[in-house]
């Protein structure tokens, strides 16, 4: 099963599987980004970061490999009278063809094989000043039923960004948590929060 098709199954029922609030850990970085600023969400699904933030006053664009996905996130944009750019795309193959002030991810499963690449396109598409904010499930998670894939090369360690991002100061934390987001994540989490800012 390609990515496409496993998240169109996912995403394939009306309710939203991961809810409407945005992730806690995004929104709580929010007042670090200046409004009106372009930021861009990978791996955005359903969409409810991108909401939340296009809301606030940002300039918001969002990335999903996920047509489903996209489209339940288009229609509930033109519901909120909110404009987000929406681009359906496989994150294994995407290169930026802009800079933006910030790059969100919430949760993003990529094999560890891909990071390097993805990471150093998500640098390179970075303003100077610009942040990368993302909330991610860790290896540790194996041992919790809250969510996320049961692959441990789907998931992520602090070690994935130590040699990376060299062009940038890093915030990255390994923390235990409690996800409470729609039917997707419920529970004790072991997760990987990230804050990283381009000089």
């Amino acid at each position: 099963m390609s990515q496409k098709e496993f998240w169109n199954d996912k995403f394939k029922d009306d309710e939203f599987f991961y809810g409407l609030h945005p992730n806690e850990f995004l929104a709580s970085n929010k007042d670090l980004l200046k409004i009106g600023g372009d930021i861009l969400f990978l791996g955005e699904g359903e969409g409810r970061n991108a909401l939340y933030f296009a809301k606030n006053g940002f300039n918001v664009s969002a990335i999903d490999c996920s047509d489903i996905g996209l489209s339940k996130l288009a229609n509930k944009a033109k519901e909120k009278s909110l404009n987000i750019n929406l681009f359906c795309e496989d994150l294994t193959t995407w290169e930026s063809s802009k800079k933006y002030d910030a790059v969100l991810i919430s949760y993003l499963h990529m094999h560890t094989n891909d990071l390097e690449k993805l990471f150093l396109n998500i640098e390179n598409s970075l303003n100077s000043g610009g942040y990368f904010i993302a909330e991610f499930f860790s290896k540790n998670q194996l041992k919790y039923s809250s969510g996320g894939p049961k692959n441990i090369d789907l998931l992520y360690s602090i070690e994935d960004f130590k040699n990376r991002f060299n062009s940038c100061t890093k915030n990255v934390k390994e923390e235990l948590v409690v996800l409470d987001e729609g039917f997707g994540h419920q529970g004790e989490a072991s997760v990987i929060r990230v804050v990283i800012k381009k000089q």
